[in-house]
């Protein structure tokens, strides 16, 4: 360059560098800035969950505080799970996150990365870490001390690491009427059995001028699909079994989020064979599915053949290879990846042969659905589901499945979509038979209702009032923290609530970058004040998680909250990021700024 042209660049760049318009250089010297860093949250909308979509707005508004342009997509609970379990289209997601993941195994699939290409709630983050598929590995074959150890070590390499950041344990909030049924305070109606263990009202309780109790349960819900689709396979249409598992019963129940006890089966025995594990599992004689049809082992064996391949062998082609893939059950992917085969001994018996594993997680396997063989083999063929491509799923992933034939406590009656489903109770369930010894006491009279009916609404709010009008008996939805003054206004209805039992997160893609570095997802998890969340968005109905195991005997001490989360403290105070604070963080894990915003490396 000539020293005039050197001269009057020095001059233009003093001019801009004097009023601070370092971008306009770079584009005078022709050195165009990097991009922002631009991230999407999705998450449900506000009627499909009561905190959701305030969570993510908060996060995002963090995020954009500290240089990254983000947004928010709302979107309903179907649309979402589908986008994120099936798809793995998202940079960022909030929502709660199935019961299951609070128990150790249950980060086995969560976690692993022999699921990073799975669907479902099998590592949908895309997140792959050796040392972590160990200890997933020594929690799941160990025992005692050693598994304690291993889950300990483990939930700390999660927490640096962050695949997702745990935000809350909310409260299970319902509102419920005593008038004509009790014993709801003493039961998790998150589980199906909650409902089992209900008690009708004695007649020398209730006021003279009451009606007599009716023998109809009644139960609103702020989510229609229980009332179009009661396919138990289906991962966008189920996020719990709380009432599909009373139509399909498993080998065993979880007691809490420690123990499976038998359900089903009358028993279970096992034993070791050089370096397996078996279980002898024993069902009743005499069982019937709803339609008749004798249940014996042969739908045992056939349910876990069926739920590790739709196909049942065939598999389906797969166009870039040629090859023929097998298609998993999402849904239960994990409890069916315990097992390696199930023979038929007789009508009454199977033999279940494990991978590698202890017990205590074995008996995980026994939780799935137990499928009437006659029904389900014949949905096998290749079928597109929720916009996928036709080839990566079959009829059982996307039928309807009503009417349902299970052998549960209820049988399907009838329903009216996007209002309302109506089950009655099964005469020739084992709950019917008064020797069933096996079963807590609770549940050993059966069901104190005759017919249940689930009514489906459009927000929470106008499911506390269909509770408090007498229409129904309870919100079978939990409601937000901020309903419980209007709760507590109705003298007819009570307030039950159930501490801490819901999981939210921020799930991250860790496919893609920026989200592979699990630098910044370390930093974006310190840009949230978990604490803040808890008081302003939940109203003090929860605490604050550093683990999906918090408030578990499994927790470390090391990860125990104390003020502050001990891993990821929130960068600022009382909800006000410090910007200094994260912008330092982001730099020390290698990004940079160009006038505030947060660009590549």
């Amino acid at each position: 360059m000539r020293r005039r042209n050197v001269l009057t660049l020095l001059a233009v760049s003093a001019t801009a560098l004097t009023s601070g318009c370092i971008r306009r250089l770079r584009t005078i010297t022709g050195w165009e800035p990097s991009d922002q860093i631009t991230l999407e949250i999705k998450t449900v909308s506000a009627d499909a969950d009561p905190y959701a979509l305030r969570l993510a707005n908060q996060v995002a508004e963090w995020l954009r505080t500290g240089g990254i342009d983000t947004n928010v997509t709302p979107m309903s609970d179907e649309e979402l799970l589908r986008q994120v379990l099936l798809k793995h289209e998202f940079d960022l997601f909030v929502t709660r996150a199935p019961q299951w993941v609070r128990q150790p195994d249950g980060l086995y699939s969560l976690l692993h990365s022999g699921f990073t290409t799975a669907s479902g709630w099998q590592n949908p983050f895309g997140y792959a870490n050796l040392n972590v598929d160990g200890l997933l590995q020594t929690q799941r074959t160990d025992s005692g001390k050693r598994r304690q150890e291993a889950v300990s070590q483990l939930q700390q390499t999660v927490a640096n690491s962050q695949p997702f950041t745990p935000l809350a344990l909310a409260d299970d909030i319902r509102a419920v009427r005593s008038d004509r049924y009790t014993n709801w305070r003493s039961k998790d109606l998150r589980s199906s059995l909650g409902y089992l263990a209900l008690d009708r009202v004695a007649e020398d309780e209730r006021d003279e001028d009451a009606p007599s109790p009716p023998e109809e349960l009644g139960v609103v819900m702020n989510d229609t699909r229980l009332t179009t689709n009661l396919n138990p396979l289906s991962v966008e249409f189920r996020r719990t079994d709380d009432l599909t598992g009373l139509l399909y019963d498993s080998l065993g129940y979880a007691s809490g989020l420690k123990t499976v006890d038998p359900w089903l089966a009358d028993s279970w025995e096992f034993s070791k064979g050089n370096s397996e594990l078996f279980a002898t599992v024993r069902i009743p004689s005499g069982l019937t599915w709803h339609d008749g049809t004798p249940l014996t082992a042969e739908d045992v064996a056939f349910t876990y053949a069926f739920l590790s391949d739709t196909t049942l062998g065939s598999g389906i082609e797969d166009d870039s290879t040629d090859d023929t893939t097998a298609v998993p059950v999402p849904r239960f992917h994990g409890q069916s990846d315990l097992v390696s085969t199930v023979r038929v001994v007789d009508p009454q018996t199977a033999e279940f042969r494990f991978g590698e594993c202890h017990p205590q997680a074995a008996k995980r396997a026994f939780t799935v659905p137990i499928l009437p063989k006659h029904i389900w083999n014949q949905r096998t063929n290749p079928s597109s589901i929720g916009g996928i491509e036709v080839g990566t799923a079959t009829d059982a992933l996307v039928t309807k499945n009503i009417p349902p034939i299970g052998s549960g406590p209820l049988v399907f009656a009838q329903n009216d979509p996007q209002r309302s489903v109506t089950f009655d109770t099964f005469d020739n369930h084992f709950l019917a038979r008064t020797d069933e010894s096996k079963l807590p006491n609770e549940l050993a009279s059966g069901p104190a209702f005759d017919r249940l009916t689930v009514r489906a609404v459009g927000s929470d709010v106008a499911a506390v009032e269909m509770v408090a009008s007498g229409e129904t008996d309870v919100t079978g939805t939990a409601v937000g923290a901020d309903k419980v003054p209007r709760i507590g206004r109705k003298s007819v209805l009570d307030l039950v609530v159930n501490r801490s039992t819901s999981l939210y997160m921020v799930g991250y893609n860790a496919r893609q970058s920026p989200l592979a570095n699990a630098r910044i997802r370390n930093t974006i998890a310190q840009l949230i004040d978990k604490r803040y969340l808890v008081e302003d968005i939940f109203n003090g109905y929860a605490q604050p998680a550093v683990s999906p195991l918090t408030g578990t005997d499994w927790l470390p001490e090391s990860l125990q909250w104390d003020e502050t989360d001990p891993v990821t403290p929130f960068l600022g105070t009382d909800g006000e990021l410090d910007v200094a604070q994260a912008r330092k963080a982001f730099q020390t894990a290698g990004y940079q700024f160009d006038d505030g915003k947060l660009v590549g490396k």
